[in-house]
């Protein structure tokens, strides 16, 4: 099994331990500045000793060294600062999403993409209608990242072990994400049962803004070590068959009433990538919530100029 990360930053060299650690797969950590790649790869080597790693890393600036990765994951991209929403990273990194897939394309047309480049849910999309994909093979990684943040609010508030909270966030990785309280349970109990609505509305909100808590306090850079755990997870479960049910964001053709865009929904994950696109009954207000979501990814989609060719299979 070979996994390759484009983008040798925080999160695709965490990521990179991470798969390492774990005995994943062998790992190509690709970057256009080569040095940097190298470096994060020789480093990375030199733990093998100390952690016993059984798979191979190598840092590089070269796409032939991707050929026939099973999954390529896509981190490259210029990343938020103080003061910048998600969607004011579209057009710079439209650009570099476009040269990634096209030698991802020359070189491993057959990969599972997952895209972890902000604006997540655009990139995403973008990504299928460059690469030419069957729709299942491409996963954006976002959902499971706000679950996470979500259930670690949700854990700080009440105090129950992450492991006995379930919840999902849907709907497009930003200010338009939707925590499905219908869904949440804290120790089997509905959320509702368990806080007020104002500890809820005040959590849902947090949760929306967490991301930017982390880069207002960082002040250079943003999140890696949740986001790179989230993809991870993602990764196991296609390497393992795990038939995972996993929020990330993924292609859609109807389900939930909507299409050509990509948004945040709950997808059962495998060999194949998005093995089936799970139609949950919802609320009328979450399932409004989740439409005017992908509206406004479909709109930003619309000022890129990447709908008016939108393909369908």
């Amino acid at each position: 099994m070979k996994i390759s990360i484009v983008g040798a930053g925080n999160v695709g060299s965490t990521l990179a331990e991470r798969i390492l650690n774990h005995g994943l797969a062998d790992v190509v950590l690709l970057d256009i500045r080569e040095d940097l790649a190298k470096a994060k790869a020789f480093d990375l080597a030199d733990t093998r000793p100390l952690m016993d790693y059984k798979k191979s890393v190598i840092g590089t600036g070269d796409y032939n060294e991707i050929r026939n990765s099973q999954i390529v994951v896509i981190t490259a991209g210029f990343p938020r600062k103080p003061g910048m929403t998600r969607d004011n990273l579209i057009h710079k990194n439209s650009e570099i999403i476009k040269e990634v897939l096209k030698n991802i394309k020359k070189n491993s047309p057959e990969a599972i993409l997952v895209i972890v480049t902000n604006p997540l849910d655009i990139m995403t999309y973008l990504a299928y209608k460059e690469s030419g994909c069957d729709r299942r093979k491409i996963i954006g990684m976002a959902g499971n990242l706000d679950t996470a943040r979500f259930k670690a609010l949700l854990f700080r508030q009440t105090g129950v072990p992450p492991d006995k909270i379930e919840t999902f966030v849907l709907g497009s990785h930003g200010d338009t994400m939707v925590p499905l309280v219908s869904k949440t349970l804290i120790d089997g109990k509905p959320l509702e049962n368990v806080l007020d609505k104002e500890n809820i509305t005040s959590l849902l909100a947090r949760t929306k803004k967490r991301g930017g808590e982390v880069i207002a306090l960082l002040k250079s850079g943003s999140a890696y070590y949740s986001p790179s755990a989230a993809c991870f997870e993602i990764l196991r479960a296609i390497i393992n068959d795990e038939k995972k049910t996993i929020p990330c964001s993924c292609i859609l053709e109807g389900e939930y009433g909507m299409r050509d865009c990509a948004i945040g929904v709950p997808a059962k994950l495998g060999k194949s990538g998005v093995e089936k696109i799970l139609e949950w009954k919802l609320p009328p207000d979450e399932l409004g919530a989740l439409r005017k979501s992908a509206k406004l990814v479909k709109d930003a989609l619309g000022k890129l100029g990447e709908r008016k060719n939108a393909r369908s299979k």
